[in-house]
């Protein structure tokens, strides 16, 4: 029977209710599918194959500055989570704890991991004797599990996949310069690979990571206006070194505290390039992370079809000896059309058409994703032209995320100003803060925006407090976010 019965069914739009075509892409795409446990999903093969990409690149760019894996312990014991206290203060509402196992209960019970700053410190300090042994630099890829009250896919879930890094140095100026080396990494990799523009500042201290010093972001604008948190870096000072003793003899033989850092990106990166990116039509992916990025499909009539299979066979291996992400829908009971809108909404960055009219001159079709503009293309000159058009993709796609972000980001000197803005508009907002924290608790009361960060390169020096009116000590973003 054919499936022609109707193309791609057509998705919630995103005009109509955000959350819905965000549901129903990561659905219809197959990404990703509900997992009989609360909270938790299923990632499907091109869900997975985004973060095998995504990790891909990130771990290279680990170990390209220093950094090795090691893998440590799911299950963490109670009494390391005691040693620092703000730590588990922070986490202690998220956290599962393991009782009972083999049928008997256990003498302790163990956290299963929510982060690894203290199992990391636990171990550090066995293996840092001097300072020979600094800087510590490892990274480890694991899953992790807070227990949400609220989910959403990718973005947050009771169980996701994440990269967190834990290092230790010698003194503090080396750890800070370690913690902005990491933030800067997560912000080339968004822009290089993801295509998503980021503001890279500082968390203040209500929304910094529990039992750090001083806590880095790169916040992302979705299409709905909302933010995400796309990657954390933290610089620890001495707190988790002192809880945990992680001491070395420095170069005059004196024994010292480490000072430490932790920094991680999440799946939540595939939430964010989904909304970032995407349309009414479906997903729009970057070319870099997609699992596949040419797909090709042969058109033409029955009889035709051993000859321009014939042709697409050659024309597949060519592009992929060359290294591109490419598949052939040959499928005789599905019509063009119906690929098309197929491959349209799964985000393929090209698609490439190829039938015995392009064959005898010479070419072939392609179309691609961002701008669905058509280019007939030298059959001789294939590679070429998809490495070009790929490259041209992903740079549309940051060009169009930066300009939807500069439209949507706003500046406001009160908080009546911000109500009103929030209302008629989406986006950030950039306004002067005083530094209290009940200045800041009253904008999300009133509003259900947070603090994204204090920016490092604001777009204006704000001067007053938008709620007190009091001189501002910092420039803060503002919006809500997910």
């Amino acid at each position: 029977m054919s499936k022609d019965k109707g193309f791609v069914t057509e998705i919630t739009p995103q005009s109509e209710d955000f959350s819905r075509w965000y549901i129903d892409v990561i659905k219809k795409a197959e990404l990703m599918d509900y997992s009989p446990v609360r909270g938790c999903i299923v990632f499907r093969p091109d869900g997975y194959a985004l973060w095998e990409n995504i990790q891909k690149d990130l771990d290279q760019r680990f170990k390209d500055t220093g950094h090795r894996n090691a893998y440590f312990p799911l299950f963490i014991p109670e009494s390391f989570f005691q040693k620092e206290k703000e730590h588990v203060e922070g986490f202690n509402p998220e956290l599962p704890w393991v009782t009972e196992a083999a049928g008997e209960k256990l003498e302790e019970r163990l956290a299963i991991r929510p982060t690894s700053e203290t199992m990391f410190g636990h171990m550090y300090a066995k293996w840092i004797n001097s300072y020979r042994d600094l800087p510590m630099l490892i990274n480890q890829w694991a899953n992790v599990v807070r227990w949400e009250k609220r989910t959403m896919p990718f973005l947050r879930t009771s169980e996701f996949l994440w990269q967190e890094g834990h290092t230790a140095h010698e003194d503090e100026a080396d750890a800070r310069k370690e913690t902005m080396t990491m933030l800067d990494v997560y912000t080339a990799f968004c822009k290089e690979v993801l295509a998503i523009p980021v503001i890279k500042g500082q968390k203040t201290p209500s929304e910094r990571f529990a039992g750090a010093v001083d806590t880095y972001s790169i916040e992302a604008m979705m299409k709905d206006g909302r933010a995400v948190q796309a990657g954390t870096s933290h610089y620890l000072g001495t707190k988790f070194a002192d809880a945990f003793d992680i001491k070395f003899l420095d170069r005059e033989n004196t024994q010292q505290l480490c000072h430490t850092t932790s920094w991680g990106v999440s799946t939540r990166l595939i939430g964010a390039l989904i909304m970032v990116h995407g349309d009414d039509r479906g997903l729009v992916l970057p070319p870099k992370v997609a699992a596949t990025q040419v797909i090709m499909i042969p058109i033409g009539p029955p009889k035709t079809r051993d000859v321009v299979m014939a042709k697409t066979d050659e024309l597949y291996a060519q592009l992929k000896t060359a290294g591109i992400r490419v598949r052939v829908d040959d499928r005789a009971d599905v019509s063009p059309g119906w690929k098309f809108n197929e491959y349209e909404m799964r985000g393929v960055p090209i698609r490439l058409e190829i039938g015995p009219r392009d064959m005898e001159n010479g070419q072939c079709v392609l179309v691609s994703r961002v701008s669905g503009e058509k280019k007939a293309v030298a059959l001789d000159n294939l590679v070429a032209e998809v490495q070009e058009l790929l490259a041209q993709i992903h740079t549309n796609m940051y060009e169009r995320a930066e300009a939807f972000r500069q439209e949507h980001f706003f500046s406001v000197d009160t908080l009546d100003e911000y109500k009103s803005a929030i209302e008629e508009k989406r986006g950030f907002a950039l306004a002067g803060w005083c530094g209290s924290e009940a200045c800041e608790k009253q904008v999300k009361e009133e509003t259900g925006a947070t603090s994204r960060n204090i920016p490092f390169e604001p777009a204006e020096t704000k001067s007053t407090c938008l709620v007190c009116g009091d001189p501002s000590k910092h420039t803060v973003v503002f919006a809500r976010a997910y």
